[in-house]
C-alpha cells in the first residue's frame, strides 16, 4: 500500500509535492489575459486597476531586450496617467471658479476622484507584495479591499456633491459666465483623457500589458462624459439656462452607475464571495482533466486581486502516488491557465475505488 492511493494528499499550486517531484514541463509564467470591450460601462474596480501596475511589472522579462525595462514603463505610464488626470482636473476646476458651471464642476470632480483613487490603489499593491508574517500569515493582499472602501466611499461623495449642486442650479438657474472658457476646459477634458488613453495603449501595447491597454480605453471612455459638457454649453448658448445643470446631473448618473458596480463588487469580496459562474468553471475545468473521475467539493475567494482555490478530486485508487500527484499537478496547471486571476490552487486527492465520489470517505488531512 506505500505506493497506492491511502489516504489524502494535498497538492499546491507551487507543484511542490511528495512523492512526485516531477511529472512534465510547466509554464507557470505564461497567463492568459482577456481584454473587455473598451467602451462597456465600467467602475473603479481594483482589480483592473492594480492588474494593470502588477502586469507591468511582470512584463519586464517579456522586453528585456528593447533596452527599456517595461516594469519601470509601466509603473511610470501608471503615474503619468495619474499626473494627466489630476492636470486636467485641476484646468477644469480653475474655469469652474470663474464660470459657475455646473456640469464643468461635474466632469472635473469625476476626473479628479478617478485620478485620487489610483493612489490608494497603488498603496494598497505595494503592501500586497509584503511576505506573510506570523501575525498575518496570510499575507497583507486584503489591503486592497480595503482600498476599495475607501474609493466607494470618495466616488459616493462625488455623485452626493454633483447632484445636489445640479438639483440647486436646475431649481434656480444661474447664469454663467466665460462660456467660451467653459466650452475649452470640457475639451481639454476630452483632450487629456484622451492623451493618457493613447499613452497608457501605446506603453501597454509595446511592453504586453493587457490590462493597461484596458486602462488607456477606460480613460478615453472617462472623456466622454467631457463632451456631455460640451452638450450643455451649446445648450446655453441656445437659450435653455438649465442645459448646464442637466449636463451635470447626467455625469452625476453615470458617477452613480460606477458607485453601484464598485459597491456590489467590495461587498461581495468582503463577504469571500466570487463572480457567477466563477466555482462552476473550476469544476468544469477540473473535470476535464484527465485521470479525474470526479469532483468534490470547489471552494474559492479574493484575496486582493487574486483567487486562491482549493478542490477536491477523486482519482482511481488502484493508481501509483506517482501518477495520483501528476493528476494533481495537471489540474493545478490547468486550472491556472483557464481560470482568470486564479493565483493559487491546493488540490486535495481523494481514492475512488467504483467511479464514484463520496465526500465521507475523505481520511487523512485537508
Amino acid at each position: 500500500m506505500s505506493n497506492r492511493i491511502a489516504g489524502s494528499i494535498e497538492i499546491n499550486s507551487d507543484g511542490s509535492r511528495h512523492p512526485a517531484e516531477h511529472c512534465r514541463g510547466h509554464d507557470h509564467a505564461t497567463r492568459l489575459r482577456r481584454l473587455l470591450h473598451a467602451l462597456r460601462p465600467h467602475g473603479h474596480d481594483a482589480t483592473e486597476s492594480i492588474e494593470a501596475v502588477e502586469e507591468n511589472s511582470d512584463a519586464g522579462a517579456r522586453a528585456a531586450n528593447t533596452g527599456v525595462r517595461a516594469a519601470d514603463a509601466g509603473v511610470r505610464a501608471a503615474w503619468v496617467g495619474l499626473a494627466g488626470m489630476l492636470v486636467t482636473a485641476g484646468a477644469q476646476l480653475a474655469i469652474v471658479a470663474v464660470s459657475g458651471s455646473i456640469g464643468l464642476l461635474a466632469d472635473a470632480v469625476h476626473s479628479f476622484s478617478h485620478a485620487v483613487t489610483t493612489i490608494p490603489l497603488l498603496v494598497a499593491f505595494r503592501l500586497g507584495r509584503r511576505a506573510p508574517t506570523k501575525r498575518y500569515p496570510y499575507g497583507y493582499r486584503r489591503a486592497e479591499d480595503l482600498a476599495g472602501v475607501f474609493i466607494t466611499l470618495v466616488i459616493a461623495l462625488s455623485a452626493v456633491l454633483i447632484i445636489i449642486e445640479s438639483i440647486h442650479a436646475v431649481i434656480d438657474p444661474r447664469e454663467l459666465a466665460n462660456l467660451g472658457w467653459v466650452l475649452a476646459a470640457a475639451l481639454v477634458g476630452v483632450l487629456g483623457n484622451e492623451l493618457v488613453a493613447i499613452y497608457r495603449i501605446r506603453v501597454g501595447r509595446r511592453i504586453g500589458s493587457a490590462a493597461l491597454v484596458a486602462e488607456g480605453h477606460h480613460a478615453r471612455a472617462d472623456g466622454l462624459t467631457s463632451l456631455v459638457v460640451v452638450v450643455g454649453v451649446v445648450g446655453v448658448w441656445a437659450g435653455v439656462p438649465q442645459a448646464d445643470a442637466i449636463a451635470g446631473f447626467l455625469v452625476a448618473v453615470a458617477i452613480v452607475g460606477i458607485l453601484v458596480n464598485s459597491c456590489r463588487t467590495v461587498v461581495r469580496r468582503l463577504m469571500d464571495g466570487v463572480d457567477d459562474g466563477t466555482v462552476e468553471s473550476i469544476e468544469a475545468v477540473a473535470a476535464s482533466v484527465d485521470g479525474v473521475r470526479d469532483v468534490g467539493r470547489v471552494r474559492a475567494r479574493w484575496t486582493g486581486h487574486r483567487l486562491e482555490a482549493d478542490i477536491d478530486i477523486a482519482v482511481d485508487a488502484s493508481v501509483s502516488l506517482e501518477r495520483a500527484a501528476c493528476v494533481a499537478d495537471d489540474v493545478s496547471d490547468t486550472l491556472r491557465h483557464h481560470v482568470r486571476h486564479l493565483h493559487q490552487v491546493i488540490v486535495h486527492l481523494r481514492p475512488s475505488h467504483d467511479h464514484r465520489y463520496d465526500p465521507q470517505s475523505r481520511v487523512g488531512h485537508g
